[in-house]
């Protein structure tokens, strides 16, 4: 299974990958230029990683973020959650015009949501997710 997630993760990197974790650091340079807003460049940042590669990883939501974490979240989309939400559905659509690509495309509609609302959410190995959803409290994922 870990050489099925290696060849799936080398695709995608090759075919959009680099490109949408291109756009994530750019996000969060931006937002990483104001104090205010480096939570976001971070969250960005690990984004970046995620959607760089992606095979074999998966979104835990934490059920104590709260509502700074609701807040954080609407003023992401506001400012830069939109403009990736789109860059992901450009990159599903172009790959999903192949049958090839249909798996991929599927993989970035799944991101294009996470693109939205990024804080309150961890990026975990599949494996550790089931370590996570087991334990309620995640210390160590902090």
């Amino acid at each position: 299974m870990d050489g099925l997630r290696l060849i799936l993760n080398v695709v995608w990197f090759v075919l959009h990958g680099w490109l949408l974790a291109l756009a994530y650091l750019l996000a969060g340079v931006i937002a990483c230029l104001l104090v205010v807003t480096i939570p976001f460049g971070i969250a960005a940042f690990r984004l970046a990683g995620y959607a760089l590669w992606p095979f074999g990883r998966t979104v835990v939501v934490a059920r104590d973020a709260g509502v700074p974490s609701v807040i954080g979240n609407v003023l992401w989309i506001l400012l830069f959650g939109w403009h990736l939400c789109l860059a992901h559905i450009a990159a599903g659509i172009a790959l999903c015009t192949t049958i090839i690509g249909i798996p991929f495309g599927i993989a970035a509609f799944k991101l294009s949501v996470l693109s939205l609302t990024p804080l309150g959410t961890r990026v975990v190995d599949v494996d550790e997710r089931r370590v996570v959803t087991q334990n309620v409290v995640w210390p160590a994922y902090r």
